[in-house]
């Protein structure tokens, strides 16, 4: 079994983005919405990316933002990822990726099987499951029902998102298969800042998924 992919959200300084390329990140996530307290800010971003757009994916993460504004920053900072985590609909999604020529992961919170279900007409090339605590949208550091994949019935490739951390990303991968894991606060010292030895005791999880099991 090949270990899931992993994207490090909520980054905001250069040396966390570094530390993560390091480890193996797959994705580095910036986050563009206003009320998040871990947007990234606009200087910070361009620094990112510049820097390490060659080595790793650069995803920009956005709720809700006008379609003008999410071209405007992918094209400024140089973004390969765009990630929606609004209530985006499906055409929404298309034209982001046909102006921005960025592959697009779409979000949803997931409660309940039916949240499964209402992703099948996005035809992204991501879905990312994140939990549904209210009023928040990601880093809320709440899992959800990862066991509720098991009824999916779709080929987009599966990021999981959620509440994450080095002690039951394990469990998240065993119950979902996904393509890759997204963590935020899993990560964290403190609000928008990498925590080291937290970043590579998820990577060493992750790592450790893949093991062959001793007979």
């Amino acid at each position: 079994m090949l270990a899931p992919r992993v994207k490090i959200c909520g980054i905001t300084k250069l040396a966390d983005a570094e530390r993560s390329v390091e480890l193996g990140a797959w994705a580095i996530g910036l986050i563009f919405h206003a009320r998040s307290p871990r947007r990234c800010r606009h200087d910070d971003a361009l620094l990112i990316a510049s820097s390490l757009r060659r080595r790793v994916e650069v995803c920009g993460v956005f709720v809700n933002a006008t379609i003008e504004r999410v071209v405007k920053v992918a094209e400024d900072v140089g973004l390969s990822l765009v990630q929606l985590h609004g209530d985006e609909g499906p055409a929404y999604c298309r034209e982001v990726a046909r102006r921005t020529g960025c592959r697009v992961i779409k979000a949803a919170r997931v409660r309940s099987a039916a949240d499964l279900r209402a992703m099948r007409p996005y035809r992204v090339d991501y879905h990312l499951l994140d939990s549904g605590a209210r009023g928040m949208r990601g880093g809320s550091g709440v899992t959800w029902d990862w066991g509720l994949v098991r009824d999916r019935r779709d080929n987009v490739p599966l990021i999981v998102s959620g509440g994450l951390t080095p002690g039951n990303v394990g469990d998240a991968i065993a119950a979902a298969a996904p393509f890759a894991v997204d963590v935020a606060s899993g990560t964290e010292g403190s609000l928008g800042r990498k925590d080291p030895a937290k970043l590579e005791a998820f990577f060493a999880a992750v790592a450790e998924s893949a093991a062959e099991p001793v007979s």
